[in-house]
């Protein structure tokens, strides 16, 4: 559109399914695009459908402390400013696995590595005439909890008990973040639903046809799920803090979104990271 003015957005998680799709869509507008992903070769797929000097992929294993905080460093040393950071990227993991740092993989790459692209890049956020931060996940659902005497889930794990505790911690990150006077982007917290986004991507090839089945059937398309996202990017919300679940707006007092509840897991994630930086 004549008169637009171009927009730098980050996008983690975006070689695959609605990352990749809020980055062509988001290119397609004109606007400078960097992805990271973990797949060099999903990376250069990318960059090559794309076709568009706009896009930056820069690959990285977002489980890893170090790889967030050198994330961080390149997008400073690009940007002088972020409008949009859109945070797609999570994995299942069968089996509990523990990270470089000594992490649960699920709570690092899901939650932990959003909480430190959010801080990490405040400045830049910040320095935007209307950033938003959108974090794609499953807000309005009340199933799981921060299993706060073990968050690590070094006593009891499984891969559903790990995808829930990520997603709600994630709610909690949103209500944390938008609390904070410092931070002036607006933060929206997003549950698309079930939509047809990496359905190939199981480990297990029947739980992968499975999952293929039902998303013929049942699941959004990619393109339906990430229109909110992208409008979202041209059009922040005028509040804090936004949670639409399936297209319905969450009511902020749902006990998932507990004020109480998010300063705690701050307080627990700020003293992790310290703990850790201690120890190197």
């Amino acid at each position: 559109m004549p008169g637009r003015r171009h927009k730098t957005v980050i996008i983690s998680g975006g070689t695959d399914g609605m990352g990749r799709a809020t980055a062509l869509e988001r290119l397609a507008r004109g606007d400078h695009v960097t992805v990271i992903g973990s797949s060099e070769a999903k990376g250069r797929a990318l960059l090559s459908d794309a076709a568009s000097p706009n896009l930056r992929f820069v690959r990285a294993d977002l489980s890893s402390i170090a790889e967030v905080e050198r994330i961080v460093t390149d997008v400073a040393e690009h940007h002088d400013s972020v409008d949009a950071l859109a945070l797609f990227a999570n994995r299942i993991s069968s089996k509990r696995t523990e990270t470089a740092d000594g992490l649960e993989y699920t709570f690092a790459l899901y939650y932990l590595s959003r909480y430190l692209l959010g801080t990490r890049l405040r400045p830049l956020l910040n320095a935007a005439p209307d950033p938003v931060v959108v974090n794609v996940a499953g807000v309005g659902v009340t199933a799981g909890r921060i299993v706060w005497e073990d968050p690590q889930l070094t006593r009891r794990y499984g891969q559903v008990l790990a995808q829930l505790q990520a997603g709600r911690a994630n709610d909690l990150l949103g209500v944390a973040f938008a609390a904070r006077p410092e931070n002036r982007a607006r933060y929206v917290l997003y549950h698309p639903g079930f939509t047809r986004s990496g359905v190939s991507g199981h480990r297990n090839p029947l739980v992968r046809g499975a999952i293929r089945v039902l998303a013929a059937f049942l699941a959004r398309p990619v393109a339906e799920s990430i229109r909110p996202i992208v409008e979202w990017i041209d059009h922040p919300p005028a509040g804090a803090l936004t949670a639409v679940d399936r297209g319905k707006p969450v009511d902020h007092s749902l006990k998932t979104l507990d004020p109480g509840d998010a300063e705690r897991l701050l307080a627990y994630t700020e003293d992790l990271l310290g703990r850790l930086r201690a120890d190197a």
